[in-house]
């Protein structure tokens, strides 16, 4: 188990180099991560505050049921902790969840808009329902996570925090980048957009038949000559 646990405390690392090198953070670098442990109740977090050049230190283990089994847990940091774990225990397929302050889906937030299915990628990423919003809470509180989790359902693989930010969660963490970064995108597009007419949802059938198409790919794999 041990050897395990190093091994997604790598992935952890690299995941948020990743999302630090995606543009996702905001000015203060805040954000957090966390992954699954396989087979158990528990998860990795990043207790660092920051995504950051985040230290090997700052990943801890931590129970489901938000236990602290390894590692310090500054409060700042141990505020969120139940936003994690709110979403391991509800959507049983969801192997890594990230928070972020990605600026211009945060503005939705803040605004307190959905983002809707505007572009292609949100088809293709599953997003076709839209980004929903939770209700403000405090950070980390009890009304916070219940307002959360009245948002998911199965097919949910993001929420907006209303005046907060983003959470996103997905089957492996490469998944839950490229969906915090399918909403930017699709954020940023829509507030351009809007200089302009507006941004336009697509058709229900469209979305579907551009995620049936999608999926219909990746089944296929890379052509070969």
């Amino acid at each position: 188990m041990a050897t395990n646990l190093d091994g997604l405390r790598r992935q952890l690392l690299e995941t948020a180099a990743s999302v630090n090198s995606s543009g996702l953070l905001s000015m203060s670098g805040h954000g957090n991560l966390s992954v699954r442990v396989p087979g158990k109740d528990e998860m990795l977090f990043t207790a660092g505050g920051s995504l950051r050049d985040l230290p090997s230190h700052a990943i801890v283990r931590i129970r489901l049921d938000g236990t602290l089994l390894e590692g310090e847990l500054p409060p700042i940091a141990n505020a969120v902790v139940h936003m994690h774990t709110a979403v391991y225990q509800d959507l049983d397929d969801v192997a890594c969840v990230l928070h972020t302050h990605s600026p211009y889906a945060t503005a939705f937030a803040v605004a307190g808009r959905e983002i809707e299915c505007w572009s292609e990628a949100m088809a293709i990423f599953g997003l076709g329902a839209g980004v929903p919003i939770a209700a403000y809470g405090p950070r980390g509180s009890e009304v916070a996570v219940a307002n959360i989790r009245a948002q998911l359902s199965a097919g949910t693989r993001a929420v907006l925090l209303a005046n907060h930010g983003v959470l996103a969660f997905h089957r492996s963490p490469a998944e839950t980048v490229a969906v915090n970064v399918v909403l930017e995108e699709a954020a940023q597009s829509a507030i351009y957009a809007a200089g302009i007419g507006g941004a336009t949802v697509i058709p229900p059938e469209m979305i579907q038949a551009s995620f049936a198409r999608a999926a219909d790919f990746a089944v296929r794999g890379s052509a070969r000559a």
